[in-house]
């Protein structure tokens, strides 16, 4: 393989992995059916076959002045307490970005609707870093007796993704799957006819 081909790869390559990396996606809550008491496929099951990354944003479309979204904790969750949210939206077509990996917490403002299962769970992957070199010397673990920080509960992240309402959730792999193959035509097609 000669340099400019070596260098044609490098930077095909490059260009893959920078679009893959920074890709977010926008998910539509319910798909077709929106945020409502009993979409066509359970909120549970719309959840557990999405990938969510932070980053990605959730849309909820209802009817604006009929409900709401809320976002609570875990305990707020469970007894769908609508009392104390760490986020109300409001407005019939409600963004939520998740800025941050684990769990989020939505449910409906009205109680009775949330009691029959208007709720919602979403789980965001960690953010995964290149390993980093060890240091010379560990520092130190803290006690486990030490107290858990204070503070505002965060609410569940959302990534911002592109306006499309409805994405696989293995769109960033197979992008790159592509790109990968592109590669690979690429130096086939270089071969062939040089």
């Amino acid at each position: 393989m000669g340099y400019d081909q070596r260098n044609w790869v490098a930077y095909t390559v490059l260009l893959c992995s920078l679009v893959n990396s920074s890709y977010s996606y926008q998910l539509l809550v319910g798909g077709r059916d929106g945020w409502v008491l009993n979409p066509s496929e359970s909120y549970h099951h719309w959840a557990t076959r999405l990938r969510f990354q932070v980053n990605d944003t959730l849309l909820f479309k209802y009817k604006r002045g009929s409900d709401s979204v809320l976002v609570v904790n875990k305990e707020d969750y469970e007894s769908c307490s609508v009392a104390n949210p760490v986020v109300k939206l409001e407005d019939g077509d409600s963004e939520f970005r998740l800025d941050r990996s684990g769990p989020f917490y939505f449910i409906t403002g009205n109680k009775a609707r949330c009691d029959q299962g208007q709720k919602l769970i979403v789980v965001v992957l960690a953010i995964r870093t290149s390993p980093s070199l060890p240091s010379p010397s560990p520092s130190p673990s803290p006690s486990p007796e030490a107290p858990a920080p204070d503070g505002p509960l965060t609410p569940p992240h959302v990534k911002p993704r592109p306006r499309s309402l409805a994405a696989p959730p293995c769109t960033a792999s197979v992008f790159f799957m592509s790109c990968v193959l592109s590669v690979g035509l690429g130096l086939l097609n270089f071969r062939v006819f040089s």
